[in-house]
């Protein structure tokens, strides 16, 4: 059985996704495709507007044959250990032969070219990383221009040209430069992105849209989910009116407001500063910016927050590790580093049970049902991270706080 695998996050799973999950399976020719999907909390630090469970029957729905989860740990990060994490779970599972992931070009040869120019990393663009992030540029930003600096230097001009400052360019960079550093067996694939760009808020097209559009409908909507219904699949529909009735979507931010700010003003400067994602003096910042705040919203707080070196994305992942207790030595890098202990299933068809059959003998690291089937470290703070995700359903649920480890994988 010929298998691809893909990394999703389906916040919600729209037509542009089925779309991606279609052609990865045609243009590997493969027979099953299996899914690696973040889980309650999401790359650019946000919490998905439904639970993992519900995304990941929106994957089964789809067309996808198995879906594993992403640790929290690796989910809401940069791309670098984003597509580190991911990657060694599609080849720890040690049954999935190619990747296909989504990009503004979908020029695959130029991407790996340059992947294979930075894979040990040269000491120039070290230096030069390190320069740009000195004067204040944000991480992204930095490592495109350090990168096209060294490739404009060394006569690439294609490669300099490329543009990286596209965020499924840079997040198909680190997907290839994770197979090589793993000496994966794994053959890429890449696709062009149609119709919608990554985070393109206006909706251009009939029936594509990106899923930042798509959440912004429904919350200028107050909630009403009923004009998704062109751009996603009907069962994704059907599963969102499903977990809205009962009080578990759709999620924001704002949700999380009341814990985020007890732990802001609980805890001293000190205190914040051990967390995971607090840099450089951020902890100075997030106290003298509680003061004077119009109201306590997260965002109104982003707000105060922001900065030219300190954009959205990285604030949102900083309040998540506090909200969810994560400590810097927790996602140091020699930890996320050091890749995965265990694959934890979310759901699977027939297709994706004979999968697991075959993962059982040929899998690197243990496969796992639930929280409940032993302790790695990031499996706790999955289930913390569950915990903490329950908690703020609109109808409360206290036994959804225990679903890591009493809820079975969905079979489909």
């Amino acid at each position: 059985m010929r298998t691809v695998g893909i990394v999703v996050e389906y916040n919600p799973l729209h037509n542009g996704h089925l779309y991606h999950i279609q052609q990865s399976r045609k243009i590997t020719e493969a027979d099953a495709v299996v899914a690696v999907m973040s889980g309650h909390f999401l790359q650019r630090g946000e919490p998905a507007l439904a639970d993992k469970w519900a995304r990941a029957e929106m994957a089964l729905r789809a067309g996808c044959d198995l879906v594993l989860e992403l640790p929290v740990a690796y989910s809401a990060q940069p791309a670098q250990w984003f597509a580190h994490g991911a990657v060694a779970i599609l080849e720890a599972t040690g049954v999935v032969d190619a990747l296909c992931f989504g990009s503004e070009s979908g020029d695959l040869a130029t991407l790996d070219r340059i992947a294979a120019r930075l894979a040990t990393e040269p000491d120039a663009l070290r230096r030069r990383l390190a320069e740009l992030l000195k004067e204040g540029r944000p991480y992204p930003t930095a490592y495109a221009e350090a990168v096209r600096e060294l490739l404009a230097a060394e006569g690439d001009e294609a490669g300099a040209g490329f543009g990286l400052d596209q965020p499924n360019h840079t997040l198909g960079l680190h997907y290839l430069l994770a197979l090589r550093r793993l000496g994966s067996r794994i053959v890429p694939a890449s696709i062009r992105r149609e119709k919608s760009e990554y985070g393109q808020t206006s909706i251009t097209d009939g029936a594509i849209a990106s899923a930042t559009a798509l959440r912004k409908l429904v919350a200028d909507a107050g909630g009403a989910l009923d004009g998704l219904a062109p751009y996603v699949p009907p069962s994704t529909l059907d599963i969102l009116r499903r977990e809205a009735a009962a009080g578990r979507a759709p999620l924001t931010w704002e949700h999380f407001a009341r814990p985020l700010f007890h732990q802001l003003h609980a805890l001293s400067p000190a205190a914040l500063s051990a967390f995971a994602e607090v840099t450089e003096g951020l902890e100075h910042r997030i106290r003298a910016s509680l003061r004077g705040l119009p109201d306590w919203r997260i965002e109104a707080l982003l707000d105060a927050l922001k900065t030219k070196r300190y954009t959205r994305t990285k604030l949102q992942r900083t309040l998540l590790r506090i909200l969810l207790g994560h400590g810097k030595a927790e996602l140091s890098p020699e930890r996320l580093a050091a890749g995965v202990t265990y694959i934890r299933v979310l759901g699977f068809t027939d297709a994706g049970q004979a999968l697991l059959r075959r993962m059982k003998r040929d899998a690197a690291v243990p496969v796992v049902h639930s929280a409940a089937a032993g302790s790695w470290p990031y499996l706790d703070l999955d289930a913390r991270a569950g915990a903490v995700y329950a908690a703020a359903f609109p109808v409360p649920d206290p036994d959804a706080a225990w679903r890591d480890y009493t809820h079975p994988p969905l079979r489909l």
